[in-house]
């Protein structure tokens, strides 16, 4: 919902703001291009401009509801609202409220929330002088379209926004809700082993809702993977790269048939623990190709026989790196709706050929000394030869089959 002629959206950030200066500005400019970035691999190359606390994307009228979908993609915004820019002064933004009125306050109660930014000499006003002569004027307005108005400042049906600065002003109506958390590109870099499955793909979203930008890892499961195994890893990462469109999101595709196909033939309980020790080395290597500073899974407590807190312990001893598994306390129920949230739950729900790697009875509490026993001999070597054997995907292409 918009008032008539909107022309900008006004972007709001929040634990941004809560930086250092230095640190601040950086951050906003951060927010500033991947805002840029998303308009554009949209189609919209529209302006993006810095205030302190606020950031403003101006651009016509029937662009508005597309870009104001856009800008709350973005990391880092908390939220935005659709606007019409006006002159600072008062009767300006009674006209925009009035206009307001006539195409959006068909009933029910209403508020107007007004916030004024500037000395006095600027603005022969203050804040409760809008609020108040704002609100006169959409009672007017209402009673004029055979409207009964009714007044709530509580907890009103609609709410008449002006946020009035020193040299403009703007009218909106609501306030819609972005991720939050920092831009990403503000933190250092992860490798995030993707299956494209309905974890995984979450945790690399979540990781770089905290400003890291993400490698993608998809390690082959050879003749385990299922023809749609790959395909499904994929297309998650395709919505994946819709929230950062400038940075490096490429699939990284590592075979892991030969090395898999070793731990199936050589280990029993423990064969899950093995395979992800595997797929973590394999990541470990990829990190230190990219100069990442991390391995991302998403793994959640007691969600599977390999995932218990003690089994945890004996995956994340296999690689030097810091394993972060953002969904750790997470529900299920939870992380399937922020899947279905952010776009990767249909691709997400493909078969994966997984479960027919997983032995009958998998251990749930084993040791690091009981699973590095019965490990393949040459697992390190399995996991370097897969880690150089990497293939980068870009979008242009083709689905390939094994």
């Amino acid at each position: 919902m918009h008032p008539p002629g909107a022309d900008t959206v006004l972007v709001r950030h929040g634990e941004i703001g809560t930086k250092s200066e230095q640190v601040r500005r950086k951050m906003e400019s951060q927010l500033r291009d991947n805002i840029a970035a998303i308009l554009s691999e949209r189609g919209m190359a529209d302006s993006v401009s810095v205030e302190r606390t606020r950031l403003y994307v101006e651009t016509a009228a029937e662009r508005i509801e597309a870009v104001t979908e856009a800008v709350t993609d973005a990391f880092g915004v908390v939220s935005a609202s659709p606007a019409v820019e006006v002159a600072p002064t008062m009767d300006a933004m009674t006209d925009a409220l009035a206009a307001a009125a006539e195409n959006h306050y068909d009933g029910g109660t209403f508020a107007i929330e007004a916030r004024r930014a500037g000395q006095p000499e600027v603005h022969p006003f203050s804040s409760h002088d809008i609020q108040e002569q704002g609100g006169a004027t959409v009672w007017e307005t209402a009673e004029r379209e055979g409207v009964d108005p009714e007044v709530d400042l509580d907890d009103p049906d609609l709410t008449f926004f002006v946020e009035c600065r020193s040299d403009r002003a703007f009218i909106f109506l609501e306030k819609r809700t972005g991720p939050g958390g920092l831009p990403v590109g503000t933190q250092q870099p992860v490798v995030a082993l993707l299956s494209g499955g309905i974890d995984s793909p979450v945790a690399a979203w979540e990781m770089m809702r905290r400003g890291c930008p993400v490698y993608p890892l998809y390690v082959d499961l050879g003749e385990y993977g299922g023809p749609d195994h790959r395909a499904r890893a994929e297309a998650t990462v395709d919505k994946l790269a819709r929230y950062a469109p400038n940075q490096d999101l490429h699939l990284r595709v590592a075979p892991g048939g030969d090395a898999i196909d070793r731990i199936v033939a050589e280990t029993d309980d423990r064969r899950m623990l093995v395979l992800r020790r595997f797929m973590l080395r394999v990541a470990e290597h990829i990190a230190d190709e990219t100069n990442a500073v991390g391995l991302v899974t998403g793994e959640a407590i007691g969600q599977k026989s390999s995932q218990t807190s003690a089994n945890m312990r004996v995956t994340s001893v296999a690689t030097e790196y810091p394993v972060h598994r953002p969904l750790l306390s997470v529900d299920k129920t939870d992380i399937t709706e922020r899947a279905r949230a952010i776009g990767t739950f249909d691709e997400a729900t493909i078969p994966t050929g997984c479960d027919r790697i997983a032995p009958e009875l998998p251990a749930t509490a084993a040791s690091p000394h009981e699973v590095a026993a019965v490990e393949p001999d040459n697992i390190d070597r399995l996991a370097e030869r897969a880690a150089k054997s990497v293939t980068v995907l870009t979008p242009a292409d083709p689905p390939t089959s094994d």
